[in-house]
């Protein structure tokens, strides 16, 4: 799948949090600053034209619903980017973050501890 921009990935978000619904419902869980109803209207079209979402005609208005899950584009994200960024090293990535002080060793131990229990 095509990549997704900035301001497609927050009307995503707002699509995923909303369920299949109308540009006006997700609207009303954009974030702020909410774009007017035509950008994120043509933001949506764009999506569906990426194939991340599909839409239904219902009356005068389409109602759309999210191809794919919010889970399988942040798999798919976070394995491109790792792959761009870090090297396809996961361990380069959570150097980057202890290095930045941007992980405890407190969240490290729980990350170890997870992956043991897996």
């Amino acid at each position: 799948m095509e990549k997704l921009t900035q301001q497609e990935e927050v009307a995503m978000l707002s699509i995923w949090k909303t369920g299949p619904g109308f540009v006006k419902d997700f609207l009303e869980v954009h974030p702020s600053p909410q774009p007017p109803y035509t950008t994120l209207a043509s933001t949506i079209k764009n999506l569906e034209k990426k194939g991340y979402l599909k839409s239904e005609k219902t009356g005068n208005v389409y109602k759309y619903t999210a191809v794919i899950a919010e889970s399988e584009y942040k798999q798919k994200f976070m394995n491109g980017f790792v792959k761009d960024y870090f090297e396809d090293s996961y361990k380069a990535l959570v150097t980057f973050f202890a290095k930045e002080k941007k992980i405890t060793p407190e969240e490290l131990k729980e990350i170890v501890k997870m992956i043991e229990k897996n």
